[in-house]
């Protein structure tokens, strides 16, 4: 994840009655930094412009899964970044929270994912064990989305797959206190070296007791394809329903 910053202070505007900044218009596309923004558009395929056939319930004769797994073979092969994150949104308190985070794991079961159960994500799926995951391929023009209730992955599973991590990533895991607030990236590295000289002698290092997997259910999936003047393709699976969405 990046990490931004600022050079000073932001300055204060000021601000109408309604907490709008002075002068300002409900709606209005105010400023030249905006007018580029609201001019920003990308112009998507279709059969008829380029040949790229259109999403449709065929493609999911194999079911979800197998569509998911081809999809992010599409993205990797195309080039893109990290063609397995997702954004995962939970619940703190009825306000949502997002973030991008990795998938390690798709079968029929749903989605699986690693992290520090003790994270602000952690805390947030004990307290509302659903979530919601949406995968976005810009370069394709693709999107999938799922959402359902979370549970954590067996332990074996967990090991399984701690065993295969990098040992950096591995200490890494055991020196982060995730989502806790720290003085500087000096003390982190510090905690990080106290890590690595505590497991020196250790060949196999063993999983953090508050780290594991976590698993969202396919309560409801659907697949996005973006098509031209915006008429995009959506399927959506329900409880084993292949449905078409409008756009």
């Amino acid at each position: 994840m990046a990490e931004f910053s600022h050079a000073g202070p932001c300055p204060s505007l000021p601000v109408g009655n309604e907490g709008r900044p002075a002068g300002s218009s409900v709606g209005a596309v105010a400023g030249p930094d905006n007018e580029h923004l609201a001019a920003m558009r990308v112009e998507y395929g279709s059969v008829e412009k380029d040949g790229s056939p259109d999403l449709d319930a065929d493609w999911l004769a194999d079911g979800w899964v197998a569509l998911l797994r081809k999809w992010i073979r599409d993205a990797e092969d195309a080039g893109v970044a990290e063609p397995n994150a997702f954004v995962l949104a939970t619940v703190d308190s009825g306000r949502p929270v997002s973030r991008s985070v990795l998938c390690k794991s798709v079968d029929e079961r749903g989605i699986t994912f690693y992290t520090n159960y003790d994270s602000a994500k952690g805390i947030e799926l004990a307290a509302t064990p659903y979530a919601s995951a949406t995968f976005p391929w810009y370069l394709l023009g693709r999107q999938f989305h799922i959402r359902g209730p979370v549970t954590k992955v067996d332990p074996a599973e967990t090991q399984e797959y701690w065993s295969r991590r990098p040992r950096g990533s591995q200490l890494g895991a055991w020196a982060s206190q995730q989502s806790r607030p720290i003085a500087s990236r000096a003390a982190l590295l510090e905690q990080l070296a106290e890590v690595t000289a505590r497991f020196a002698g250790t060949e196999q290092i063993p999983v953090p007791p508050n780290w594991g997997g976590y698993r969202i259910a396919p309560e409801v999936v659907e697949f996005w394809q973006g098509r031209e003047n915006r008429v995009h393709n959506r399927i959506r699976v329900v409880d084993g329903r292949i449905e078409r969405l409008q756009p």
